[in-house]
């Protein structure tokens, strides 16, 4: 009986796969996943979906054309920007 050289990693088959084989779906895997890197990254350089100055809401408008406008943002006792919820939401007199 002869000696019969087999490759250790079979996939479900019943005929392992050559090494060579493996090489090649190596690098194409890694291509593919190059490519949708690329594109994921070049996606995210775009402009941004809402404007900082357009009006948000109807109600935002409104309140523009009226002067009754709140700011958007208030500085905390650290002087980061935090939302001015309590003045937004609070009932207008």
């Amino acid at each position: 009986m002869k000696s019969e050289t087999k490759c250790a990693t079979t996939i479900g088959r019943s005929s392992p796969i050559p090494q060579a084989q493996w090489v090649v779906h190596g690098r194409l895997i890694m291509l593919i996943m190059l490519i949708m890197t690329v594109i994921t990254v070049a996606s995210g350089c775009q402009r941004p979906l809402f404007v900082d100055k357009a009006p948000r809401t109807q109600f935002d408008t409104y309140d523009k054309l009226r002067q009754q406008n709140q700011s958007l943002l208030v500085p905390d006792e650290f002087g980061n920007p935090q939302p001015a919820l309590r003045a937004r939401l609070s009932p207008q007199s």
